[in-house]
């Protein structure tokens, strides 16, 4: 092995590789297993949100809870997970997105117990407390450890897994609900919150068979380390020796230097300046790249999916439902809804964009939202007699979480994680979900309080409105990423009026190349 040199200073543009080659009509296997086991930590995430909806229930009944305290139950995970998602970036920094994904489902091995043995609301809370730092790390690492280890060709695919394995999570705590709930009041939602133990012991132990990001290596200095993982998980030996040189080039290593390890600086390998370079100096192609996360994860949240997940057995029961197996039961059915429409945008994001998808989805929310909103007050001002409007109800709750899930859902973490720069991805990453799991717990918290204030149905058309703000916002503001390297995206940001101004049309020939080289270097020398 090479001796290490120092090349903390100084960066020099990518050597010709020629044309990128062609990506593959089949699917790299490798990165597609990899891909599969980071998204288990997404399954104990969407376990826990869904098993609340139903375990709910019982808890109020058990401890005699109020409407209030079961909000801040149902809700207040969120605000927990934010702990988790601001240490969850410079953690996976520090010691590699591989054993964060172990961390956190330690952390929720440990929740599951906490909860199922809770003797009074105090010690659930506490559980729940525990449960919602897992949150935090699990939606971070999970999107920022596939972007990295896809390769372009079927990057959009892969980094979907994560929210497929959120809607089957919380499709498996609906089924845990209907499987329990005739048990006992006191022991049947125990049950229900400490099963999660099971998913999260297989977690911890998977984990430790997968491969670590190629470009955390990269910012460790062990290329030959990188280089292993890359060949087993690109499409060509030649992708992987193109990719190298983009992430190489991204961590300011000459692209001609073929030592195995480098040493580099110790602030660069931590991840440390990162903030600042994301909120005290950001370049304008940053600061456009984190006001489109911000923007992509609020509106996701703040159209009210968690409302109508969590809530669902109360917006079935003001629709005229009252029994609760029925109530679990349509629950259950927007699980399988919100699970198979995930699964068509797997296979869409790659061929026909993430723009396309996204705009869609919004559009089928709005129309969605409005028709709940439209037959809950009918069904509300006929008390129920009008059985067309309690129909009404229920398809536009399976419609909202089907086109959540066929766009809004998967795209906010597909987009988020691969926008960023390289030095700046996982704590960039983890102010997205930051805000994304605030909004969430404001959602929740305060979503029985909403529509006691403005009627059920004045809840949804609120949400209906917000989502139409969030399209406007999605069409003007983001541009399209499908097919682009990750290295190659930040070129494309730097303009928030993209619509109008794209920066392809701007540009042309050498001045092209020279600015896309300036933007990707930066003025603060982060690539």
């Amino acid at each position: 092995m090479s001796v290490p040199k120092d090349v903390s200073s100084g960066q020099t543009s990518r050597p010709d590789f020629g044309p990128q080659p062609k990506p593959k009509a089949k699917r790299n296997k490798f990165a597609f297993l990899c891909a599969i086991l980071a998204s288990m930590s997404s399954v104990l995430l969407g376990y826990d949100t869904g098993v609340m909806s139903g375990a709910a229930i019982f808890i109020k009944d058990d401890f005699k809870l109020t409407d209030v305290q079961v909000e801040v139950l149902v809700g207040i995970i969120n605000l927990y997970s934010l702990i988790g998602a601001a240490a969850a970036g410079r953690t996976s920094d520090l010691i590699g997105r591989r054993y964060t994904m172990v961390l956190a489902g330690a952390i929720f091995f440990v929740a599951a117990i906490l909860m199922g043995l809770a003797t009074n609301y105090g010690f659930l809370m506490f559980g729940r407390f525990v449960a919602g730092i897992g949150v935090g790390y699990a939606l971070m690492i999970a999107p920022v450890y596939t972007t990295e280890v896809a390769p372009t060709s079927s990057r959009g695919f892969l980094t979907s897994f994560p929210e497929v394995f959120i809607n089957f999570g919380v499709l498996l705590g609906y089924v845990s609900n209907y499987a329990f709930y005739k048990l006992p009041t006191r022991l049947g939602w125990r049950f229900m919150l400490g099963i999660g133990v099971f998913p999260s012991a297989f977690l911890i132990l998977i984990v430790l068979v997968m491969p670590e990001s190629p470009r955390w290596l990269v910012l460790q200095g062990r290329l030959a380390d990188a280089h292993r993982v890359l060949r087993r998980t690109s499409d060509s030996l030649d992708d992987a020796h193109h990719r190298l040189a983009d992430i190489k080039q991204a961590a300011g290593i000459p692209p001609d230097y073929t030592d195995d390890v480098v040493l580099l600086p110790k602030r660069s390998r931590r991840g440390a300046g990162v903030w600042k370079d994301l909120f005290l100096r950001p370049t304008p192609p940053v600061r456009h790249i984190l006001i489109s996360a911000i923007g992509i994860h609020f509106f996701q949240q703040a159209s009210g999916i968690d409302a109508v997940v969590l809530y669902s057995p109360r917006i079935f029961d003001q629709a005229g439902i009252t029994s609760s197996g029925q109530k679990l039961l349509a629950t259950m059915a927007v699980g399988f809804s919100k699970t198979s429409f995930i699964l068509v945008a797997t296979f869409l994001l790659d061929k026909i964009g993430r723009r396309p998808l996204l705009l869609a989805s919004v559009s089928g929310k709005i129309a969605s939202l409005t028709a709940l909103g439209f037959g809950l007050l009918i069904v509300n001002r006929t008390e129920g007699k009008a059985r067309w409007a309690v129909g009404l109800c229920i398809a536009a709750v399976l419609s909202d979480v089907g086109f959540f899930s066929i766009g809004m859902g998967p795209i906010a973490w597909v987009y988020s994680s691969e926008i960023f720069p390289l030095k700046l991805r996982a704590q960039g990453a983890s102010v997205g979900v930051i805000v994304n799991r605030m909004t969430s717990g404001v959602v929740g918290m305060t979503f029985i309080s909403l529509y006691k204030a403005i009627t059920i149905s004045g809840a949804f058309f609120l949400f209906a409105g917000i989502a139409a703000v969030s399209w406007l916002f999605f069409y003007f503001v983001l541009p399209e990423t499908h097919g682009r390297s990750l290295e190659e995206i930040e070129g494309l940001f730097g303009n928030l009026l993209w619509k109008f101004y794209p920066k392809e049309k701007k540009e042309s020939g050498d001045d092209a190349e020279k600015d896309k080289g300036e933007i990707e270097l930066g003025s603060n020398g982060v690539a």
